[in-house]
């Protein structure tokens, strides 16, 4: 049987509003901090917004073809379950996610280019960089949860990110469950 969790924790993405993430996580005493070491690539240095989220393993064919769609404000969360073996985030693609709206990329990964993403005005966050392209390989899921730090991460969840770190928030629509 499923439950409805307790919904005075839950935040509408559209009520976050950009802060500090020091400030975000005194507001939202049930934002996680993840525990990577996730350091600033991007020209903003800081980003906040809903998440849409993708899971793959050193391709970044997805990461593409995401960040060719409308943005609106939102922040793509790459898990590449920590590999560092290769980018799956440079330049062309930041530019791509500039011009197309997204607020901000989080890699649970690598990303090269360091210049190029400096000068692109999309916030940006990595574990490192690498300078070894990614496969094409296709493969990949989106939309589906990730795990990363020991947090679960759905779409449409809210995540800041600033110099002090990435924290994220369950949104309003991921506290609420089907009572079945």
């Amino acid at each position: 049987m499923g439950s409805v969790l307790q919904t005075e924790q839950a935040v509408p993405a559209t009520l976050i509003r950009p802060q500090p993430t020091a400030d975000f996580c005194d507001e939202n005493p049930s934002a996680l901090v993840l525990q990577n070491d996730f350091i600033s690539c991007g020209g903003s240095s800081a980003c906040v917004g809903s998440v849409e989220t993708i899971c793959t393993r050193d391709d970044n064919s997805l990461v593409k073809a995401t960040l060719q769609e409308p943005g609106a404000g939102r922040i793509l969360l790459i898990d590449n379950q920590g590999s560092m073996t290769c980018a799956m985030l440079g330049g062309d693609l930041a530019g791509l996610a500039a011009d197309n709206g997204w607020a901000g990329i989080v890699v649970n990964g690598a990303v090269r280019d360091l210049e190029e993403l400096r000068q692109t005005p999309v916030g940006v966050f990595a574990l490192a960089t690498c300078p070894r392209k990614s496969q094409k390989r296709g493969i990949g899921t989106r939309g589906e949860p990730v795990r990363i730090g020991g947090a679960y991460i759905r779409r449409d969840d809210i995540i800041a990110a600033d110099a002090d770190g990435v924290v994220f928030l369950a949104s309003y629509a991921a506290q609420i469950r089907d009572v079945r």
